[in-house]
């Protein structure tokens, strides 16, 4: 049965009913995981205030981004596993609620020690996210639409980032506490919205799953059979361990930009606070058009093959970054411009890795998958937070961003030896 017989096999009514509930989780669950950067991309715009008022070092701070961003994907990864088993609706709306408390309890604090605690815990709880989410895609979404209709719900995390980082930059006047209270105010309220918009599976809602044609009528599968498809379609595939290690890269740029771009701008550059957050937003919104373009390209042009477009997006994100660092004092306009550009390329590849991993996964693991990748990604942070902070604090920003330029090359690189893997896992396995 091929994904569009899918649709035609279904009574009438039936298949609305499908199609309205696949619309219905794609927007619930962009705005729920839009909200997890809320209380999480905050901290950025928070940073240059706790170094005036706290005395706090980059170094300091660089590790705070550290530490959450390792513990994050361990988190990913371990509740990757759990994700592809629970109820996504209840995974979900638990974890945004425990990180909009953490970010209260740390617009409370003063301490140092604190700060890292409780800045880790949120990073655990950010964990919870994802995973639920690729539980709900791959359940409600054909392999031959996830590419293009993932990349429009990828889409999320920078609607999330960059409104955060616009909103904090007008907030922070009121003191950089207010970074942490606010945003966990509306968290909380979209973790309301999640538990009546969401719902689990088609099967949750009286729909029948998605059945593709290489993919047999199988009961559900037990946990021993359940370890023994996470063996083979995720830890088994070398393909996997590739953009795996190519996201470390990617994540690597993007967080490095992310985390660092207001305080970058405004030390660097010389850019005030308030247009530095338009700028990191620049970023993000020029991400979301290069994470539609990417989509559409790997359906359309690279037949499902995601790692193919993130070659050739790497590759112009290196460009873009090095056209950044060569500019001398650029007009604000034309920083923005390439700074755009940049994430424009960069969000290509970030969106494709999870849904290559899912796709190659399939359904069954693909929550797993993506965890595994995940791990790669933040484990990325021990480069982009407190080895970039360390960077700049010995070298300043000019010797860090040649740094960054050399690990874009690395990922462009590791996309390569990824080339010749195929669209999904749901083919025949070789033997």
């Amino acid at each position: 049965m091929s994904d569009n017989s899918f649709y035609q096999s279904l009574p009438a009514e039936e298949s609305k009913r499908f199609k309205y509930w696949q619309r219905r989780t794609i927007i619930a669950s962009m705005i729920g995981y839009a909200l997890f950067y809320f209380v999480r991309k905050n901290l950025s715009i928070a940073m240059p205030g706790m170094q005036e008022d706290l005395g706090i070092t980059k170094t300091d701070l660089g590790l705070f981004l550290t530490l959450h961003g390792l513990i994050y994907g361990v988190s990913k990864f371990a509740n990757g596993f759990i994700g592809d088993r629970v109820n996504a609706r209840y995974f979900m709306v638990t974890g945004l609620v425990l990180s909009a408390v953490c970010n209260i309890i740390f617009g409370f604090s003063a301490a140092v020690l604190v700060f890292g605690i409780v800045w880790m815990l949120n990073g655990w709880f950010q964990g919870m996210g994802f995973p639920p989410c690729a539980r709900l895609l791959t359940h409600w979404i054909p392999p031959t639409e996830l590419a293009t209709k993932m990349s429009i719900w990828n889409t999320s995390h920078s609607i999330g980032a960059g409104i955060v980082v616009i909103f904090c930059g007008y907030v922070v006047s009121l003191g950089w506490r207010w970074c942490f209270f606010l945003p966990s105010v509306v968290a909380l309220l979209g973790a309301v919205y999640l538990w009546f918009a969401l719902r689990d599976t088609p099967k949750s809602v009286g729909l029948p799953e998605i059945r593709v044609a290489a993919e047999q009528q199988e009961p559900e599968k037990d946990d021993v059979a359940f370890k023994q498809i996470v063996r083979r379609k995720v830890f088994g595939n070398p393909y996997i361990w590739i953009i795996a290690v190519a996201n470390f890269f990617v994540y690597t740029v993007r967080y490095a930009v992310l985390d660092w771009g207001p305080t970058l701008l405004s030390e660097w550059k010389h850019v005030n606070i308030e247009h530095a957050g338009w700028m990191v937003a620049a970023f993000e919104v020029s991400g979301i058009l290069g994470m539609l373009a990417a989509g559409w390209a790997t359906d359309r042009v690279f037949g499902g093959r995601g790692p193919r477009t993130c070659v050739v997006c790497m590759a112009a994100a290196t460009v873009f970054i090095g056209l950044f660092w060569a500019m001398d004092a650029p007009p604000i306009w034309l920083a923005t411009l390439v700074l755009g550009a940049a994430g424009f390329c960069i969000y290509g590849p970030q969106a494709l890795v999870g849904i290559a991993a899912a796709n190659l996964a399939t359904k069954q693991a693909a929550a797993t998958a993506v965890g595994f990748t995940g791990l790669f990604g933040y484990a990325s942070t021990i480069l982009s937070g407190w080895g970039l902070g360390m960077l700049v604090e010995s070298f300043g920003w000019n010797y860090a961003i040649g740094v960054l330029i050399i690990i874009a090359l690395a990922g462009t690189a590791a996309f390569v030896l990824a080339w010749p893997a195929k669209a999904d896992g749901y083919g025949k396995e070789e033997k």
